[in-house]
């Protein structure tokens, strides 16, 4: 699962850039170079998908960039989106009792705040019959 998100980055009158995601549309920021606009950007989509996440709300995929600049959230939210993604209807006491864990300690798994080492993402990637893969772009 890819987690690069589309904005558009539009030059303003006073200087610097406007940026608004294509998928997300509350998640808005700007910059004063291209670099801060890209910076801030991908702190706005982790802040906006970690909040729908506490919340449970949708998170929509990411469109096709078609050559515009993308943003990716944090890892901790990564993770919590593909751990949910891989659970699906199972409750969270079925991941801690495949863990051999207690439920407080699966719920973090699911908390976008929290960071898991690789080690608990492997763990519960294969008691949800998946694997972990890890790419660097």
């Amino acid at each position: 699962m890819k987690f690069a998100y589309p904005y558009t980055a539009t030059p303003q009158e006073s200087g610097g850039f406007f940026v608004q995601f294509i998928d997300i549309e509350e998640a808005i920021t700007e910059g004063d170079t291209l670099e801060d606009a890209a910076f801030n950007a991908a702190e706005v989509l982790t802040g906006v998908l970690a909040y729908r996440l506490d919340h449970g709300q949708e998170i929509p995929p990411p469109s096709d960039p078609a050559g515009r600049p993308v943003a990716v959230p944090s890892g901790a939210v990564q993770a919590v989106m593909v751990l949910r993604e891989a659970r699906g209807d199972r409750p969270i006491a079925d991941l801690a009792r495949g863990l051999d864990t207690s439920w407080a300690a699966a719920q973090r798994l699911d908390n976008p705040h929290h960071w898991p080492s690789l080690k608990q993402l492997d763990r519960a990637a294969r008691v949800l019959g998946k694997r972990l893969v890890l790419s660097i772009e």
